[in-house]
C-alpha cells in the first residue's frame, strides 16, 4: 500500500476514490462517508459531474455488469473504466463471493466435475453402479419385507412456487396424497404453498406392505415412481420415516443408497443441494458464546450474571433470580 493510500484508508465506512483524472480531475483523492447525506460544490467546470457521474457513479456500474452471468453480458456490451487509480467501498463483501465465482471458473469446473466426476459409496467407498426396475425391486423386496413402506415420485426438487396448477393437475390425475417439505397431505381443490419458500413435492404413488402376495403391484407402484419421478423414486419407511432413495442412474449394491446424476448444482455451495448442509455453503458457522455472555453462573441477574447487560438496578422490593 502506498503513503496515499495508507494516508486515506483508515476505517470502514467510506468510499474511497484514488487519483481521478477524469475530464477536468486533476488526480483527485477523497474519501466520501456511507449512509450520510453528502454535498459536493464548486465552480462551473470544476468537475462535480464528473466525480459524481463520470467516476464513482460509472465504475460502481461497471461493477454491477462484471456480476452477470457471461451469457448476459453479450447482449449489454463493455463499460470502459474511469480514468481513476483505485475506487473502494463501492460494495459490501458478500461471503459467497470467491475468486472462482468472480473469474467464473468456478461455472466451468461445476460442469466439468458433473460430467466426469465419479461417484463412490460414503458408507462403503465402492463405485456406483446403475441398476434397472428389476434390480431395485429385488432390493425392496430383500430389504424391507414385512414392512409398510410408501413408495414417492419427486417432481419438486428444491424450487420456489405455489404450485397450485401442479396440485390440481395431480388431483385430477387420481393422486389422492403428495409430501411437502417432508409432510404427507391430502389433496384437496385450490391447495397451494409458500410461492415465496423452497419447496420439495412428491407424488404419493402407492403405500403397501412388502410380502409375497403385494410383488406385482410393488413392481408396478416402481415403475410408475421412477416414471413419474424422470428415474428417480423415494421409499418412505412407514415405522422408521426413514427415506431411502432409488435411482436408475447410481446406486450402492451393498446398502442400497442411490445418488441423483450428478449436475452442476451437486458442486455448487449457493444452491441447497451442494451446500453443506451445517454452515449452509458459507464456511462459518455463528453460535452464542455463554461462557461470555455468562463468565460466572454463581452470580444473580441483579448482581451482574448477564455480562453484556452490565449491572442492573432493580426497584426496591423485587426478587432477584
Amino acid at each position: 500500500m502506498t503513503q496515499k493510500e495508507e494516508a486515506l484508508a483508515d476505517g470502514n465506512g467510506m468510499i474511497e476514490v484514488l487519483g481521478a483524472r477524469v475530464h477536468n480531475l486533476k488526480n483527485l483523492d477523497v474519501r466520501i462517508p456511507k449512509n450520510k447525506l453528502v454535498v459536493i460544490t464548486g465552480i462551473s467546470g470544476s468537475g462535480k459531474s464528473s466525480l459524481a457521474f463520470d467516476t464513482i457513479f460509472a465504475e460502481g456500474q461497471r461493477r454491477y455488469m462484471e456480476s452477470f452471468a457471461a451469457y448476459a453480458r453479450q447482449f449489454m456490451g463493455d463499460l470502459d473504466r474511469p480514468d481513476v487509480d483505485k475506487v473502494s467501498g463501492l460494495t459490501n463483501r458478500n461471503p459467497r463471493s470467491t475468486v472462482g465465482t468472480v473469474t467464473e471458473v468456478y461455472d466451468f469446473m461445476r460442469l466439468l466435475f458433473a460430467r466426469v466426476g465419479e461417484a463412490f459409496s460414503y458408507n462403503t467407498g465402492k463405485k456406483m453402479a446403475r441398476f434397472s426396475e428389476d434390480e431395485i425391486v429385488a432390493h425392496i423386496r430383500e430389504n424391507f419385507v414385512g414392512k409398510r413402506i410408501i413408495l414417492l415420485a419427486p417432481v419438486i426438487r428444491g424450487r420456489k412456487g405455489h404450485y397450485r396448477e401442479l396440485f390440481e393437475q395431480l388431483r385430477k390425475q387420481g393422486y389422492l396424497k403428495v409430501r411437502v417439505d417432508g409432510e404427507v397431505k391430502d389433496l384437496k381443490e385450490k391447495m397451494q404453498v409458500d410461492r415465496y419458500k423452497i419447496h420439495d413435492i412428491e407424488v404419493v404413488i402407492d403405500r403397501i406392505v412388502v410380502d409375497d402376495e403385494s410383488s406385482a403391484r410393488l413392481s408396478a407402484s416402481v415403475q410408475q415412481s421412477l416414471q413419474i419421478g424422470k428415474e428417480l423414486m423415494f421409499l418412505l419407511d412407514a415405522d422408521t420415516d426413514k427415506l431411502n432413495q432409488y435411482s436408475k442412474h447410481l446406486m450402492c449394491a451393498d446398502t442400497g443408497i442411490s445418488y441423483e446424476e450428478p449436475s452442476p448444482n451437486t458442486f455448487s455451495f449457493n444452491s441447497p443441494y451442494g451446500a453443506c448442509p451445517n454452515c449452509k455453503g458459507l464456511g462459518s458457522v455463528y453460535q452464542v458464546n455463554m461462557a461470555e455472555v455468562v463468565p460466572d453462573d454463581t452470580k444473580s441477574i441483579k448482581e451482574g450474571a448477564i455480562a453484556p447487560l452490565g449491572g442492573l438496578d432493580f426497584p426496591a422490593g423485587d426478587a432477584a433470580g
